[in-house]
């Protein structure tokens, strides 16, 4: 065996045992940041809505969601600040709902009132803008993700006063 060979034989074992124990180590899940977006908003007498965020879990493994705190702004009027504790083990690729009572802003008001009056015709959009709080799975410390989520709000024909 020549001496540049007898050199290298050994780094490229040491290299590929390497390899091969760092193959053997547990797989880590791919983590995604979630989506946030409205699945239902109900307006009570008073002013008050009842808003039902939609919370998915896009990642490969489950996820231990925490708080969400951010904004909701309708049809570009100003926005109101959403504050839920979400507290709930969402699996892989699923969705869960939360809900939280709103104050809405006397113009977002009037855009939900004169959206009730075209019927299920008619339709507003929205914005979600926040911060959500979550644990992936085999990990110790939470993480913090930036969500934005927007679509649009529709209302529910044979149900006044909701919308999807």
């Amino acid at each position: 065996m020549t001496p540049i060979l007898r050199t290298l034989a050994p780094r490229a074992a040491a290299l590929a045992l390497i390899a091969l124990l760092a193959a053997c180590g547990p797989a880590k899940k791919s983590v995604f940041p979630p989506a946030i977006t409205l699945q239902e908003v109900t307006a009570k007498p008073g002013g008050v809505w009842h808003v039902t965020l939609r919370v998915r879990n896009d990642s490969y493994g489950g996820m231990a969601f925490g708080r969400f705190q951010g904004t909701l702004q309708v049809a570009q009027l100003g926005g109101v600040l959403l504050d839920a504790n979400i507290d709930q083990d969402i699996p892989s690729f699923a969705a869960d709902v939360t809900r939280i009572d709103i104050l809405p802003t006397p113009e977002m008001s009037r855009a939900l009132t004169e959206l009730a009056a075209k019927g299920s015709a008619g339709s507003l959009p929205y914005v979600i803008d926040g911060r959500i709080t979550a644990t992936p799975e085999k990990e110790d410390k939470p993480r913090t993700f930036t969500v934005h989520g927007k679509d649009w709000l529709s209302p529910v024909p044979g149900i006044p006063d909701t919308y999807r």
